[in-house]
């Protein structure tokens, strides 16, 4: 970016001050809440979403320096609840990710389901290929079932999410079959709950770092003391025993 189009130091300035309001704001909504979706909260959090990537954005155009914090989610989050106050009716929304970690023990289970289907020696095929085993056991059992025994199938869980729509009127029988989610509007999402291990992951990483910090600053501190006062780091240190009932 050359000089000329560089912000300057009183915009950046502007933009920290944009930061504190929203933060202002965003902690009245959430004093302020009626409920777990308010919208209130929604847009507030938003605002302080938009307003941290723009100071972050004038900061380095100007100093060469970004912001230490990250505001996640707000591309992704959905917008404010628009539908019917007492929904007459819902539908629930299901995606569960697996990998065939075991495609051996999958053709196993699928075997015994069939052998026991056609216990009078039909001559099937379907348990001999993967695609065509997959069809059978999550033909004979309920995906929540298998979501608990996955194991046992060979597969390995991935992501998951479960939405929970609100309809005006229920739907009439086969009116969405053919498209089954082509016509989810996310303003009538009631809730929404995701399970994934990279937010497992996430939560690992930032109590390694604050680990890793804490043990760094601890050494520092004991290079600069008196030997005999050195962190011990064998983990021969006396300490003291948690306390059960805390």
């Amino acid at each position: 970016m050359s000089d000329a189009a560089q912000p300057t130091a009183a915009e950046v300035r502007a933009a920290a001050e944009a930061v504190k309001t929203a933060l202002d704001r965003h902690l009245a909504a959430v004093e302020r809440r009626s409920g777990e979706d308010d919208p209130a909260v929604y847009e507030a959090f938003n605002e302080l979403a938009a307003a941290a990537e723009a100071y972050d954005e004038v900061l380095y155009d100007r100093y060469d320096e970004v912001t230490p914090f990250e505001i996640p989610g707000a591309e992704g989050a959905l917008p404010p609840y628009a539908g019917p106050e007492e929904p007459n009716a819902i539908s629930v929304l299901i995606r569960r990710d697996y990998a065939v970690a075991e495609p051996q023990r999958l053709l196993a289970q699928a075997q015994r389901v069939e052998a026991a289907e056609y216990e009078d020696g039909a001559d099937t095929d379907a348990s001999g290929t993967v695609h065509g085993a997959l069809g059978v056991l999550f033909g004979e059992f309920e995906p929540d079932e298998i979501a608990s025994r996955h194991k046992e199938f060979g597969l390995e869980e991935g992501d998951s999410t479960l939405w929970v729509t609100a309809a005006d009127d229920p739907a009439d029988p086969g009116e969405w079959l053919e498209a089954p989610f082509e016509q989810v509007d996310p303003q009538r999402v009631v809730c929404r709950f995701d399970v994934s291990a990279v937010f497992d992951d996430e939560i690992e990483d930032g109590i390694r770092d604050a680990i890793g910090n804490r043990i760094g600053d601890r050494t520092d501190e004991a290079e600069d003391d008196d030997p005999e006062d050195e962190l011990d780091l064998d983990g021969d240190e006396d300490l003291e025993p948690l306390d059960a009932d805390r």
